[in-house]
C-alpha cells in the first residue's frame, strides 16, 4: 500500500524521534498528543535537532531544513488527526489497557484500509490487535531509542496479520532510513529477549561483588566486542524501562529467568533511573564525564 499520510500517537521521547525520522523520509506527518504543550516541546526538540545536527554541520541547507520541518503537523484531536490516515504508529506509554483502548478508538475512526502499528517493546501485539476488528491490519513496529538515529525496527507479526500489512510496515521503515527485521509476537521479541538476561546477570554480578560495573563493562567491550557494556547500556535505556519490560515479560511467561533483578528495584527506590536523571550504575556529571557509583 502506498502510504501518504502517516500519523504518530504520542510526542514523548519515542514519538518525536519517530516523527523526525518520518519527516526526513519524506512523509507528511501528523503528530498527536493529549496536550498542546507536549506537542510544542516535541516540535522544539525536532527543530533543534535539525538545526544542530544537520544544518549547522552543513549536511543540509537551512531552506532544506525548513522544508523538512514543514512536513510536521500537530493535533490534540485524535479523530481529526487519524480520520484519513494510511498508517498509524502508536508510541504511548507501555500500558496494555491504554494501548487496547486507543486501538479500539482508532478502529472506529480510521478508514478500513488504515494499518495500525504499535511501538511496544515488550507487550503482546496480538492482544492489542484483538481490541480491533482489523487484526489483519495490525502490526508491531518496535523502534529503538533514540528513534531518529537508531537504524533497527523490529516488525512484530501478531497472529492473523496479513502479508500486505507486513510488507507495508517494511516499506515505511525503509523509507525512514531504517533496517526492518521480522519477528514473531513472542515476549521480548529479539533484542529485549536477548538483552534481558544480560542486564539481569550483570546486575547480579555487581550485587554479589563478583566485579564492579566498570570492570564488567570494560570486559564486555574488549572481550566480546560490544560497543557499550551492559551496565552502561542499562543506564542508557533507563531502569524504569527495564523494570517495565522485565515485569511485562514475567507477567506473560511466569518464567523465573525473566524476573527483574532486585538491584534494579533498589536503584529505583533510591531514585536512580540511569542516564535520564544522571544517576545509574554511574554518576553522569555536568561536564559530560561519568564516574562509577559506589553501591555500598
Amino acid at each position: 500500500m502506498d502510504v501518504k499520510k502517516l500519523i504518530i500517537l504520542g510526542s514523548g521521547t519515542m514519538g518525536h524521534g519517530i516523527a523526525q525520522a518520518a519527516i526526513f523520509g519524506g512523509f507528511d506527518v501528523c503528530l498527536y498528543d493529549i496536550a498542546q504543550n507536549f506537542l510544542d516541546k516535541a516540535k522544539d526538540k525536532i527543530k533543534g535537532s535539525i538545526e544542530k545536527h544537520f544544518v549547522a554541520k552543513g549536511k543540509i541547507t537551512k531552506e532544506e531544513g525548513d522544508a523538512i520541518f514543514a512536513r510536521l503537523k500537530t493535533y490534540t484531536n485524535l479523530e481529526e488527526a487519524a480520520k484519513d490516515a494510511d498508517f498509524v504508529i502508536e508510541a504511548v506509554p507501555e500500558d496494555l489497557a491504554l494501548k487496547k483502548k486507543i486501538f479500539a478508538e482508532l478502529d472506529k475512526i480510521c478508514p478500513v484500509h488504515t494499518i495500525l502499528a504499535t511501538n511496544t517493546s515488550v507487550l503482546p501485539v496480538t492482544a492489542i490487535a484483538g481490541a480491533t476488528g482489523r487484526q489483519d491490519k495490525v502490526v508491531g513496529t518496535h523502534f529503538f531509542n533514540p528513534a531518529a538515529v537508531m537504524k533497527l525496527v523490529e516488525v512484530v507479526l501478531p497472529i492473523g496479520v496479513a502479508e500486505e500489512t507486513v510488507e507495508t510496515a517494511f516499506a515505511v521503515a525503509k523509507k525512514m532510513g531504517k533496517v526492518p527485521v521480522k519477528v514473531k509476537d513472542t515476549p521480548g521479541f529479539i533484542v529485549n529477549r536477548l538483552l534481558g538476561p544480560l542486564y539481569m546477570e550483570a546486575a547480579q554480578m555487581v550485587l554479589e561483588g563478583t566485579a564492579t560495573a566498570e570492570d564488567i563493562d570494560t570486559a564486555m567491550r574488549l572481550g566480546a566486542g560490544h560497543p557499550m557494556g551492559p551496565c552502561e547500556l542499562a543506564d542508557f535505556g533507563g531502569f524504569d524501562v527495564i523494570q517495565m519490560a522485565q515485569d511485562a515479560v514475567f507477567d506473560y511467561t511466569h518464567s523465573e529467568a525473566s524476573k527483574l533483578n532486585i538491584l534494579y528495584r533498589k536503584m529505583l527506590e533510591a531514585g536512580r533511573l540511569g542516564r535520564k536523571n544522571g544517576k545509574g550504575f554511574y554518576d553522569y556529571l555536568p561536564d559530560g564525564t561519568k564516574k562509577p557509583f559506589k553501591l555500598f
